[in-house]
C-alpha cells in the first residue's frame, strides 16, 4: 500500500500524487507487539483448525487476541489520526474476510498484515472479521478539504455519476447510494482519511493491490487519472458520517461490472475479493 504522509497534503503539494511512495515501516515497538501477539493469534487459530465445524464457534477473549489490531487501526478498529491504517469496525464481515484472506495469501501486501495472518485459518479470519464487523465505536469529524471547489465537484460527480462514456461507474452504484457499502463484501466510502483512498486507489492502479477475478476495482482505477483519483478521494474524505451509517442489506440494482467480491455480480464465479 502507497499512503501518503499527511504533511504531504498542503495546498502546495495536494495536486501532486506519489502513489509510488512506501508505506512507512513498522516501529519498533510495532514490531515487538506483534511478535508478542503473534503467538496468541496462531494458539486460537489452531484451536479452531482442530474442532471442525459448519460455522466457527465464538472464541473466549477476542477483545484481547486483538491487540495487535488496535494497537494500529485503534480502539475497537476505529481507526487513528495520522491517516495510514483505516477505520475496521463495523465494515461488513464478508469484505473484512475477503481483506484478512488476501493479506494472508499474497494479494494485498503489506510486511506486517503479511507476517501477522500469514498461518492463520480461515475459521479463525472469519472469527477476526466477525469481532470487528460488529464494532461501531463512533466516527469522528470529517477533515476540511484543502482542494478548491472545482475539484470537490469533480469529485462528487465521479463518485455519484460516473463516467459512462468512458464505463467508469459512479461509486454510488455499487457502495450503495449512501456510500454505506452493501452486504457482505462491499465496504463503505465514508470515514476513510484521503491518503488511505489515494494509496489504496494508487496502488490498484499501479498493480500493486490485486483481487481475485473478475478484479473490479482494478479495472476501474487503471481507467482513472491521478487528478480524478485525488478529486475523488478529496470529496469522500471530507463528507460527514450519518449517525445511522451502516452497510445496506441489498442493492436496488445488479452491479453494473462484474465482481469477485460479490457472490451475484454480473459474469462473477462467487469468488472473494
Amino acid at each position: 500500500m502507497y499512503p501518503l504522509r499527511p504533511a504531504l497534503q498542503s495546498r502546495k503539494r495536494a495536486a501532486r500524487l506519489d502513489y509510488n511512495r512506501p508505506m512507512r515501516s513498522p516501529t519498533k515497538n510495532m514490531k515487538k507487539l506483534a511478535a508478542a501477539v503473534l503467538g496468541t493469534l496462531i494458539t486460537g487459530g489452531a484451536a479452531m483448525a482442530q474442532t471442525p465445524a459448519e460455522k466457527p464457534r465464538a472464541v473466549p477473549g477476542m477483545a484481547e487476541r486483538m491487540a495487535a489490531c488496535i494497537a494500529c487501526h485503534g480502539k475497537e478498529g476505529r481507526a487513528t489520526a495520522d491517516g495510514y491504517y483505516p477505520r475496521i469496525a463495523g465494515k461488513p464481515e464478508g469484505y473484512l474476510l475477503n481483506q484478512l484472506q488476501s493479506f494472508r495469501d499474497g494479494r494485498r501486501r503489506y510486511p506486517m498484515m503479511n507476517y501477522l495472518l500469514g498461518h492463520l485459518s480461515d475459521d479463525y479470519l472469519q472469527q477476526i472479521a466477525l469481532f470487528f464487523a460488529d464494532q461501531h465505536p463512533p466516527y469522528p469529524p470529517p477533515v476540511p478539504a484543502d482542494v478548491g471547489a472545482t475539484v470537490l465537484e469533480r469529485g462528487r460527480l465521479l463518485v455519484s455519476q460516473g463516467k459512462p462514456a468512458q464505463g467508469i461507474p459512479a461509486c454510488a452504484s455499487c457502495h450503495g447510494a449512501g456510500l454505506t457499502g452493501v452486504q457482505p463484501a462491499i465496504p463503505g466510502l465514508l470515514g476513510l482519511p484521503r491518503d488511505y483512498i489515494n494509496a489504496q486507489l494508487g496502488a490498484w492502479r499501479n498493480g500493486e493491490r490485486t483481487a481475485r477475478a473478475p478484479d473490479c476495482m482494478g479495472e476501474i482505477a487503471k481507467a482513472l487519472s491521478p487528478e480524478e483519483i485525488n478529486a475523488a478521494s478529496s470529496w469522500l474524505s471530507s463528507q460527514p458520517v450519518p449517525a445511522d451509517y451502516a452497510p445496506q442489506g441489498v442493492l436496488p440494482k445488479p452491479l453494473p461490472v462484474a465482481c469477485g467480491s460479490m457472490p451475484g455480480s454480473p459474469a462473477s464465479p462467487g469468488a472473494t475479493r
